[in-house]
């Protein structure tokens, strides 16, 4: 009971922490299209946004890697390659991040209904131990105990099926958040191998 006890609140930290981040990253993305695209230069369409958003991350990820094409390692790579290779890690960065805890809730998901199978195992084996001491095999001594463990399966799914359901939630989601992520990141991508030719 205890065990998942502690898997349900960790299942539920991790639904409302994900769907948290998951709206910021929409909001973020709806204050791309406000203000991002009207700046004069990319450095400054990147000041506009928020420190902590994900979308400012990948635009200055793009104007490090087209102010910093030098060096005797760098130079081999075009300036194409060079950006292009920086803003995919940004993207990838952020996609990882978007996939924190998840885990979580995929193992929630799957080994909650057996942690909720052992417990009824658990509660039946003593209830069947202490009907052998006491050397009464009647329905009324069987059922109580017996039932009583059997609590512990539909806990176990209590706590998986809104896990599962969660998991595929967030999935769902993070596809969403993530096509505005790469479209995002294809336009800065764009601007910034335009901006010198």
């Amino acid at each position: 009971l205890i065990i998942m006890i502690i898997m349900s609140m960790a299942s539920w930290y991790v639904i409302f922490t994900k769907l948290f981040e998951q709206s910021k990253l929409l909001k973020s993305a709806n204050a791309v299209t406000d203000s991002f695209w009207k700046a004069g230069t990319m450095k400054q369409a990147a000041a506009t946004l928020p420190e902590t958003s994900a979308f400012r991350y990948i635009a200055e990820q793009g104007v490090k890697a087209d102010e910093h094409h030098e060096g005797t390692l760098v130079e081999q790579i075009d300036r194409h390659t060079w950006i292009t290779m920086s803003v995919d890690r940004a993207v990838g960065n952020i996609q990882s991040r978007m996939q924190d805890g998840l885990a979580v809730l995929a193992t929630v998901g799957s080994t909650a209904p057996f942690v909720g199978l052992f417990g009824t195992v658990w509660g039946i084996y003593h209830a069947l131990t202490a009907i052998g001491i006491a050397g009464q095999a009647s329905i009324d001594k069987v059922a109580g105990p017996v039932g009583e463990s059997l609590i512990m399966t539909a806990f176990g799914l209590a706590v998986a099926v809104p896990a599962v359901m969660g998991y595929n939630w967030l999935i769902r989601r993070n596809k969403t958040v993530m096509e505005k992520v790469r479209t995002f990141s294809g336009d800065v991508h764009n601007v910034l191998l335009s901006a010198k030719r």
